[in-house]
């Protein structure tokens, strides 16, 4: 079975020099793990990665999981299965409409089989995959989570912090949908290191969107700060305020963002430095977990880049 990446020895770091980091003598790099590969990107390689394993030593034949219809998780999923010699299947929230989105498109052309499911199947159909193959090992199948969570998809996620010398940042930033990421990052991080998450959906204040089971032993919940009121109306919500402002940071740092996850979570850290969140002198690491595909969802001229 070939490998997508040998070895992820660099990662690229771009220095985002805002306004509100000059005016409050902060220091703040991107982590781009958005240009590690065209369509696995992102934490998605992470995330991936020890499925990926399992699914070599359990010889198993055909990768599925579920997601949505611009779910950069099942996008990925399908590269990597054929580049790994292996068959996917998604469960797609949602009847079939008579246009794919492009997102599908790809996936279909990379060989992924969908299966439509109604939104209560959709739920119904995850509880039961999974039951099925914890009962069933012998199955050649193997169902991974949905957004590449669990496990595996933590234990990939903890690695991100390896890539890069990380000692000298007192805060580490990313967006937060299932909390896997979130979850690597807070297992890997150092013990004065501050963990921020900017969660993307509607509705998590309250809860967090991860598990403590998640979560190691040494993990400090003092430093971990999730921030829930950067939403902008709820998952994939849009609106004019926020494609201003993404296109804004392009125009000042040629570093694009998504709509979903990545705009968001820059326009919070941007946020907390204008309200003096960050001690001055401060170094702060943020994760552009990649996710750009989900742009072209968009209409023409949204966006600049």
């Amino acid at each position: 079975m070939a490998h997508i990446f040998p070895a992820l020895e660099k990662i690229n770091l771009s220095h985002w020099n805002h306004a509100a980091f000059r005016e409050n003598d902060l220091q703040v790099d991107v982590m781009r793990l958005d240009q590690i590969h065209p369509v696995v990107s992102g934490n998605k390689w992470f995330k991936l990665k020890y499925y990926l394993e399992r699914a070599k030593h359990e010889e198993k034949n055909r990768l599925m999981s579920f997601g949505g219809a611009y779910s950069n998780h099942l996008i990925a999923l399908a590269e990597a299965s054929r580049l790994y010699g292996l068959s996917s299947a998604a469960f797609i929230r949602g009847e079939e409409p008579d246009t794919l989105s492009h997102t599908l498109q790809e996936a279909r052309a990379m060989g992924m089989e969908l299966r439509f499911l109604s939104r209560a199947d959709y739920e119904e159909k995850k509880k039961s995959a999974f039951f099925f193959s914890d009962v069933a090992p012998e199955n050649s199948d193997l169902y991974i989570p949905e957004g590449g969570s669990g496990r595996e998809g933590i234990q990939g996620a903890a690695e991100i912090l390896s890539l890069i010398p990380t000692v000298s940042y007192a805060y580490i930033c990313c967006a937060v949908g299932t909390g896997t990421t979130l979850a690597g990052l807070i297992n890997s991080a150092g013990p004065e290191q501050k963990i921020i998450g900017v969660s993307v959906l509607k509705g998590t204040k309250g809860f967090e969107p991860m598990q403590a089971a998640w979560l190691s032993p040494s993990a400090v919940p003092d430093h971990i700060h999730m921030i829930h009121e950067d939403h902008f109306g709820g998952y994939a919500k849009t609106c004019r305020i926020l494609f201003e402002f993404m296109n804004r940071i392009f125009s000042e740092s040629g570093i694009p963002t998504d709509f979903v996850y990545t705009g968001k979570l820059f326009y919070s850290i941007v946020r907390l430095a204008t309200e003096n969140y960050f001690p001055a002198g401060s170094r702060i690491l943020v994760l552009h977990s990649g996710g750009l595909q989900g742009n072209r969802s968009l209409a023409p001229g949204l966006l600049q880049f």
